[in-house]
């Protein structure tokens, strides 16, 4: 690898979520958990273009958590499936940010 050139990886990210007018929710949800597969340099890069994505989709970003890489999460024993791998692949493919899940939340 040539000095300044970087290597773009995939994060898996849960993002919550609060209301937001637009937002496109249930309109008894009081908000929802994202599950996301977002390519970057570092975590904080895809944390950062996650978050800004999510903003111009009309979405109100709470709270981010990061579970890693899919080495990192091989590492640590997680069950990846066919399915989210072929996600992961994507997004790093087209550098972008996939929301693969989301699961609104009600009282």
């Amino acid at each position: 690898m040539s000095k300044g050139a970087s290597k773009q990886q995939v994060f898996t990210l849960l993002v919550e979520v609060g209301r937001k007018t637009g937002d496109g929710l249930p309109k008894t949800a009081t908000g929802a958990a994202l599950m996301v597969y977002a390519s970057g340099v570092d975590e904080a890069e895809a944390v950062r273009e996650t978050v800004a994505i999510l903003k111009q989709a009309d979405l109100a970003p709470l709270d981010v958590s990061g579970y890693g890489t899919l080495k990192e999460r091989e590492d640590e024993g997680h069950d990846i499936s066919d399915d989210e791998r072929a996600l992961m692949q994507r997004a790093l493919e087209e550098n972008s940010v996939i929301v693969a899940q989301m699961t609104p939340f009600f009282d």
